[in-house]
């Protein structure tokens, strides 16, 4: 038997996935990092953590599955997108703590390049809006406040990149400098369109080019692991930005196929094939993969606030320890309150994108309680993801679309909250029976570029349901708690 071993490095941890020929996962690990917030709005990783932690798994699976690297004929890796690396080409010291895609504090700078009437180009080259996600102003930011950042970027000695990028030059020992087509089109620096890093927006930056990785196809030859780390050098043959990898995972191959992803934050994806669709409701046009050369492309909707929504009500209020707890409170809940958690703690993502509001609770009586905020908690991230689709379908509706959101990730696994989303939305939720899809995604990608694994119309038919979750709530009642929901969001962003 050949494996293929998955990296998923995450916003709070990284895990490996060993994936047999036939896709069925046999081992896995995952290891928790330490997240630091030195000012308010501001998110950083240490590098480090993200690397050790990564060897760490990896070895851990090898160990599980009791095999030897000789069984492992591809590595693929996928990634938290955006959070930028900057490290020493020489040293492969990174000269200041990862910047991660949650951190607000270009908000400013941001703000500064909208005013200065430069979002049509960003948005005509790169498909973003301009926004503190993205990976440019956190580079930005970077060589400007880090002393000699920026002399030393302009003499060649300093490297860029999103964690893929970073993680691949590690694992192959600084022999490799480059990204995926997915992982550059989240920088803010990519032209999606011409499939090439924009020298105007880098100039506009005082960003060096030679700082930025080579860009590959999803399915690509991306180097070898060192032999001293699993015991042979083993190929890196696929990667793709944690969403894209999902996207993957989930089969949606055809214009018009959609999912929806819960991890720390939410994330939906539309398929829109050849076409990179401008959208007209502030969702992102980006790349969803890209094969031999070829891109394809999506929408996608990002809710900034999910699973993080949970780890609030453990860490922030102690009102649980465990995250499936939130399940039974939410059914315990006193149905005559009407309670709105609108979750902005960094703000707001798609379709509002304001980075300046903060979370707010509407609809408190006497009578909440812990049972009342879990609910609200769960409900949020239904609403969110209904703002997205309700976005999506006005930029979509020339095309048609899926009547089918196929969702993943850890919140998936929640049926109140599934089915809440179904109702909600007021179409069918599909819930795959492997819900690993991210690293599905990428093991595929790195299985098939190595020969292991089937072609794409083969993976798409293997795709397989776990369970439907059918809208059951009455239309009046939908549209009441929508509108309460639009209530609140509009109050949030008014304060």
């Amino acid at each position: 038997m050949k494996y293929v071993l998955a990296i998923d490095q995450g916003t709070t941890s990284s895990r490996a996935i060993l994936f047999d020929e036939a896709l069925t996962p046999v081992a896995r690990a995952q290891e928790e990092f330490a997240q630091h917030f030195p000012q308010s709005g501001w998110v950083e990783h240490d590098p480090e953590d993200l690397w050790g932690s990564t060897v760490d798994t990896c070895r851990e699976v090898i160990e599980q599955a009791s095999i030897e690297a000789t069984d492992i004929v591809s590595i693929g890796i996928t990634n938290q997108r955006e959070t930028t690396v900057v490290w020493n080409r020489k040293t492969g010291q990174a000269i200041h703590n990862a910047i991660v895609w949650q951190d607000r504090r270009t908000a400013d700078y941001c703000k500064h390049l909208r005013d200065e009437g430069h979002v049509e180009m960003f948005t005509d080259r790169t498909g973003l809006l301009i926004d503190p996600y993205f990976s440019a102003t956190k580079l930005k930011w970077i060589l400007d406040h880090v002393d000699g950042a920026r002399d030393m970027a302009r003499r060649g000695e300093l490297l860029f990149g999103t964690v893929d990028t970073y993680l691949i030059w590690k694992l192959t020992g600084g022999k490799e400098h480059v990204t995926d087509a997915t992982n550059a089109a989240r920088t803010m620096l990519y032209d999606i369109r011409k499939g090439r890093w924009s020298q105007t927006i880098c100039d506009l930056f005082d960003i060096p080019m030679d700082m930025l990785p080579q860009v590959k196809n999803s399915a690509d030859d991306f180097g070898t692991s060192s032999a001293d780390l699993f015991g042979r050098p083993i190929p890196i043959c696929g990667v793709a930005g944690d969403q894209q990898a999902a996207t993957i995972g989930q089969a949606c191959f055809k214009p018009g196929m959609l999912k929806s992803t819960y991890g720390t934050g939410c994330f939906a994806l539309l398929n829109t094939g050849d076409t990179p669709v401008k959208s007209n409701n502030r969702l992102l046009t980006t790349i969803a993969y890209q094969l031999d050369g070829k891109p394809t492309y999506a929408l996608e909707g990002s809710i900034f606030i999910a699973g993080a929504v949970v780890q609030w009500l453990r860490d922030g209020l102690k009102i649980i320890h465990d995250a499936p707890e939130t399940q039974p409170m939410a059914q315990a809940a006193d149905e005559t309150q009407s309670v709105v958690l609108v979750p902005a703690f960094t703000g707001l993502g798609a379709p509002y994108w304001n980075p300046d509001c903060r979370g707010a609770v509407f609809g408190l009586t006497r009578n909440s309680g812990p049972n009342e905020l879990a609910k609200a908690a769960l409900e949020s991230v239904g609403y969110q993801t209904r703002d997205l689709l309700e976005a999506m379908r006005a930029d979509w509706v020339s095309e048609g679309g899926s009547a089918v959101l196929r969702v993943d990730g850890g919140m998936s696994a929640s049926d109140w909250t599934m089915q809440f989303l179904a109702d909600i939305i007021g179409a069918p939720v599909d819930r795959p029976k492997v819900l690993e899809t991210t690293a599905l995604g990428v093991a595929w990608l790195a299985g098939m570029k190595a020969g292991l694994m089937p072609d794409q119309d083969t993976f798409a038919q293997q795709w397989a349901l776990e369970q439907q979750f059918l809208p059951q709530m009455d239309e009046a009642l939908r549209s009441q708690k929508y509108t309460n929901w639009q209530r609140a969001v509009a109050a949030t962003l008014s304060y």
